[in-house]
């Protein structure tokens, strides 16, 4: 078999097997639109969280909660994350989690000192 039929036939050979079938294995239009789409309804449901009285006590978590859940879809769907090695997997959900500890120390600290003290005068 020549080389490039090998390749047709996905017969690369040592350790480019596991490779290719991981280029196989990204998904189509189809599963993108569906994403899409998904993160579409996650946009509208923020939308309509940030008006609702209801909400504003706890909106800024909530808030926060669909952020992460669009970030981590993005990033493992159109970033290919899902399908790379779990080490780049690590890379951004270190940084997810470094982003949203220093949000959340910021909300607690501006909650207990909601506004900077007004001179007298």
């Amino acid at each position: 078999m020549a080389t490039g039929e090998q390749h047709l036939a996905g017969g690369h050979g040592g350790g480019h097997d596991e490779h290719a079938a991981m280029e196989h294995a990204h998904p189509g239009a189809k599963t993108y639109t569906l994403v899409g789409v998904v993160l579409a309804m996650i946009t509208l449901l923020e939308v309509w969280a940030y008006t609702q009285e209801f909400l504003k006590p706890i909106l800024v978590p909530v808030l926060l909660v669909l952020s992460a859940v669009k970030f981590v879809t993005v990033v493992g769907f159109y970033m290919h994350l899902k399908f790379d090695h779990p080490l780049f997997t690590g890379v951004f959900g270190f940084g997810l989690m470094v982003g949203a500890s220093v949000i959340t120390a910021l909300i607690f600290l501006f909650h207990q000192y909601p506004y900077p003290p007004v001179p007298a005068g």
